[in-house]
């Protein structure tokens, strides 16, 4: 299977392990990744934050590592990539706000392309109008974000472990999901992943 060229999309205070962890794996089995945040250049990095969960109401937040960008946001080419990922953290929140950010999301979804997009991600997808007739699950805080656009809403699970895939669209709760979050992403990528 020839290697896929993937885009992450990221802002600061992206979820650390969400970004690294989907990064390094992809890597790893031979796929190009770019990540790319709006007005950044490759090379500068993006502050990450570690989500934790500890028995609060919701989630801890603590400072992660500075993850250095290898892709310039203004000169990318959606058409370019194979596929989108989206991690989660607090950079979702508001790069919904960016149009080109927007249409980047929408050339993937009507165009089919393999799509992931965890924790908080999908509130990028819920702010680009693509889930409307699709299900999916994310981060539980999100679930209003993906009723109001029309999407139907898969629940998580108290261990948000696990993942939902709706056709080219794989979307998990949050970082605890990562093995099954790739493994279903690389099958949607048409990537041979063992048993």
């Amino acid at each position: 299977m020839p290697a896929k060229k993937i885009l992450m999309l990221v802002g600061d205070f992206v979820e650390d392990y969400e970004v690294m962890v989907p990064f390094q794996m992809l890597e790893l089995v031979g796929h190009t990744v770019h990540v790319a945040c709006p007005g950044k250049k490759a090379g500068e990095t993006v502050a990450t934050c570690v989500h934790d969960f500890e028995g609060h109401q919701t989630y801890t937040e603590k400072p992660g590592h500075n993850f250095r960008l290898n892709a310039t946001f203004s000169a990318l080419r959606a058409d370019e990539y194979d596929g989108l990922v989206i991690p989660g953290g607090r950079a979702p929140e508001y790069l919904r706000l960016n149009p080109e950010v927007i249409a980047i999301v929408r050339h993937f979804a009507d165009k089919r392309k393999p799509l992931a997009a965890i924790c908080h991600g999908p509130q990028l997808l819920a702010a680009a109008g693509v889930l409307k007739g699709r299900s999916c699950t994310a981060y539980p805080a999100v679930g209003p974000d993906v009723k109001l656009s029309g999407g139907e809403w898969v629940e998580p699970g108290a261990a948000l472990d696990g993942v939902h895939v709706d056709g080219n669209l794989v979307t998990a709760p949050a970082w605890p999901a990562q093995a099954n979050f790739i493994r279903a992403f690389l099958k949607v990528l048409g990537t041979p992943v063992g048993a």
